[in-house]
């Protein structure tokens, strides 16, 4: 498996740290109704639960530019690049959203949008 693949999968787990934030942000999860307790986060926790809303939004754009480089042969090299790239990108975005960066996260989201474009244009 390629670097790019395992990049897939660790795309598809860092959601979970920006969760887990948000969870142990406040005490009384209550997992019977977990989206509505977390709606009611503020401040931090909020701010860690709409990451991870977003870091999962990124996702399909993500996987299908790393899948679609593959079987256009591009080389493994930029795919490589790129996805890794894209994940340091993706945890800067969160971690910028958390402790409340809005310039940081938006020059770090449109970045990581910038590496899913990458990809497409290597495999042209």
């Amino acid at each position: 498996m390629t670097i790019g693949y395992w990049c897939i999968l660790v795309a598809i787990l860092l959601p979970y740290v920006f969760t887990g934030i948000a969870k142990a942000s406040k005490r009384g999860f209550d997992n019977n109704k977990p989206r509505s307790w977390l709606a009611e986060l503020e401040g931090r926790g909020a701010r860690a639960n709409w990451a991870q809303m977003n870091t999962f939004e990124a996702l399909p754009g993500f996987i299908g530019a790393v899948i679609v480089a593959h079987l256009a042969g591009a080389s493994q090299f930029w795919i490589d690049l790129l996805a890794i790239n894209f994940l340091i990108l993706r945890l800067a975005y969160g971690y910028a959203y958390v402790v409340d960066q809005a310039t940081l996260r938006s020059i770090c989201w449109f970045a990581a949008l910038g590496c899913v474009v990458g990809l497409f244009v290597v495999s042209a």
